[in-house]
């Protein structure tokens, strides 16, 4: 797994974010060294795919990076006619998440797609997983595409949507963001990278509140819905149809 070094050089220009090749290449570790709770995230969404799975059904990973969600549904669905359908508009993530899936062999079909997550249908879906991946989208576009995940479901269907989120009482917030900094620290990164990092996702990436997430939940139409992973201002959601 190569090392996450992109910030760690002074940078005369920051520029914004990017899910380019750079970032695919040392995306295993920087998911692991930022994102506290991510595997536990993904060990679950796994689990979660196993209890609700259902025949004749399509699973769709909307913005699969490297296919770790969509990894963990293939290896916990067994029932027959069963497709992953996993998205990415970055060409160096699909290309990566193509050459992991070849690496474990199994029975259900996936298909990696290029592709803007906003124009991909859902239909006849048992689960979809939303990743860490509608904070990056336009605020106005995050509406719809959950009204989407929710009318393309199966009754019985799963969303799990997994977050960074703000709270909107400034002392919290700056508490549960320094606590995500120590655990950065923690894992080896400099108050350099730390801050370059910040200031490179500043402009791409724009979380919501809870209540923002669970007014979108409720309004597209589920009526079941939960928090069920927390640590600092990272969070993972389920919805059930």
């Amino acid at each position: 797994m190569q090392k996450d070094a992109i910030f760690a050089e002074p940078l005369a220009h920051i520029q914004d974010f990017r899910f380019d090749d750079q970032v695919a290449d040392v995306f295993p570790d920087m998911i692991q060294r930022s994102v506290p709770g991510y595997q536990t995230i993904i060990q679950t969404i796994g689990k979660l795919s196993g209890r609700f799975q259902q025949p004749d059904s399509n699973y769709y990973d909307l913005g699969c990076s490297l296919g770790a969600a969509t990894l963990a549904m293939r290896r916990n669905i067994s029932v027959a006619n069963s497709r992953i359908i996993a998205v990415d508009n970055s060409s160096a993530m699909v290309e990566r998440c193509e050459r992991h899936l070849l690496a474990f062999r199994s029975d259900i079909p996936v298909e990696v797609k290029l592709a803007d997550i906003r124009q991909q249908p859902i239909e006849q879906a048992a689960i979809v997983v939303i990743n860490f991946t509608l904070q990056f989208l336009p605020k106005e576009d995050r509406n719809t595409l959950i009204s989407r995940v929710y009318q393309g479901l199966k009754p019985g269907g799963l969303l799990i949507l997994s977050e960074k989120f703000i709270n909107k009482d400034a002392q919290t917030n700056d508490l549960l963001v320094e606590l995500h900094h120590d655990f950065k620290r923690a894992n080896g990164y400099s108050e350099l990278e730390i801050s370059q990092k910040r200031s490179a996702l500043e402009n791409v990436m724009k979380p919501d509140t809870l209540p923002e997430h669970q007014q979108r939940l409720q309004q597209a139409g589920f009526t079941s819905q939960t928090l069920w992973f927390q640590c600092f201002n990272f969070c993972s959601m389920v919805a059930i149809k």
